[in-house]
């Protein structure tokens, strides 16, 4: 049974920027919808960046009503307080896909680079010049934030129901 058009929504946590990517999926094309970063300052305090991205996200599932979500799994770096803050945002977007019923997918680093490029260990550049090759883009998509919520969003269409 050939499954409806669906849209995906690929976000790569962070407080400082968060990447977010959507695309378009019929059967397995992909074409692109959209993509940036949501930016907070870093001179506001914590929760008002937990606000900023809060209000970012509302409007993004708003104006596109994703389908599915997927989101990068924490990767622990050598900061502790950094992982704890991405932690933080990543459950305030749980919330609200979750209020929204839309339902969440989890990738790790490498299964994001599996899927984009057949290799777990491929650079961030090769991975980005896959996402450029699936979408057919005529360069590489920028910040490299906005570049891996892309590929976490092509790594989501296996998963789609």
């Amino acid at each position: 049974m050939p499954q409806h058009p669906q849209t995906i929504l690929g976000i790569d946590p962070g407080f400082g920027r968060m990447g977010f990517g959507l695309i378009r999926v019929e059967g397995m094309a992909a074409r692109l919808i959209d993509y940036g970063v949501i930016t907070t300052k870093s001179t506001d305090t914590f929760d008002e960046r937990l606000v900023q991205i809060a209000e970012d996200i509302r409007a993004i599932l708003k104006e596109h009503k994703p389908d599915l979500i997927g989101i990068e799994k924490l990767f622990f770096g050598k900061s502790s307080t950094t992982a704890m803050h991405v932690s933080e945002v990543r459950g305030v977007v749980r919330l609200l896909c979750a209020e929204q019923g839309v339902p969440i997918v989890e990738f790790t680093p490498a299964q994001i680079k599996k899927t984009t490029t057949g290799d777990g260990k491929a650079t961030k550049q090769g991975m980005q010049k896959m996402v450029q090759h699936l979408l057919g883009l005529k360069q590489i998509p920028r910040p490299d934030d906005a570049a891996d919520a892309l590929a976490i969003a092509l790594t989501a269409v296996g998963r789609r129901f």
